[in-house]
């Protein structure tokens, strides 16, 4: 993808979108704004952009419902969440479907400028990472990736992994052997650590290994590092 690809706003209040914009764009971003959730999917269609501000409450499509649309047809795109509510069912929600990160209203133009600084250098990280994944570690893994469709499958059978299940397994089985702490993992799944606990990440892991295990009853894939986090390792 092009350096000036423009990021996108996705925004309804003028006067909040020309603040992001102005702030963006005097930080060497090229940016594009739209204000109607109807808009959104044709211009991804004619446009790559590495990353969409998306608000919550748009109208037509609202943010969450683009979220999950954007993540199925373009997963390489990351996604901000812009939201006024701060319940923290709302914050998972949008992280289950596949957010990044979540600016909360009201905001710091500072803030926009390093979260969107923050998330595309993790993105950059990740598509680095995969591009260092041997062939051969590829062909001998019992569990295989779809990244277009955010799938994993062992065996030719879908998991049926949630978007932070399915960002769970990637991490990890792009550096197999290396131990992740629960606070490394967070980093990947979740950006705001008043909400999400070390508990939560140990829930996704268990619900991930029980998945794996109804597909590959005989082998232990994701395992445990007593004091220490997880690892993907599928040979003993």
């Amino acid at each position: 993808m092009s350096q000036d690809a423009p990021l996108l706003i996705v925004e309804d209040e003028p006067k909040i979108a020309r603040l992001m914009d102005d702030y963006l764009t005097s930080h060497g971003y090229n940016v594009a704004t739209l204000s109607h959730g109807d808009d959104v999917l044709p211009w991804l269609q004619q446009h790559p952009t590495p990353l969409v501000l998306l608000d919550v409450m748009l109208p037509g499509k609202d943010g969450l419902t683009l979220c999950r649309e954007i993540r199925q047809a373009w997963p390489a795109i990351a996604i901000i969440m812009v939201t006024a509510k701060v319940e923290e069912v709302d914050r998972l929600l949008g992280l289950e479907l596949g957010a990044d990160d979540y600016i909360c209203k009201p905001f710091s133009p500072r803030e926009v400028v390093a979260r969107v600084k923050a998330v595309l250098r993790r993105s950059q990280a990740i598509a680095e990472q995969a591009l260092t994944q041997t062939p051969d570690a590829v062909a001998s893994s019992p569990v295989t990736l779809n990244e277009d469709g955010w799938q994993a499958l062992a065996n030719g059978h879908d998991l049926g992994l949630t978007a932070v299940e399915f960002q769970l397994l990637r991490v990890m089985m792009q550096s197999p052997g290396r131990i992740f702490s629960r606070e490394q993992l967070m980093d990947h799944m979740y950006r705001d650590n008043r909400i999400v606990s070390e508990r939560t990440v140990d829930s996704h892991i268990k619900k991930l290994r029980k998945k794996i295990t109804e597909a590959l009853p005989e082998q232990e894939i994701i395992r445990s590092v007593y004091g220490v986090g997880y690892k993907y390792q599928p040979e003993g």
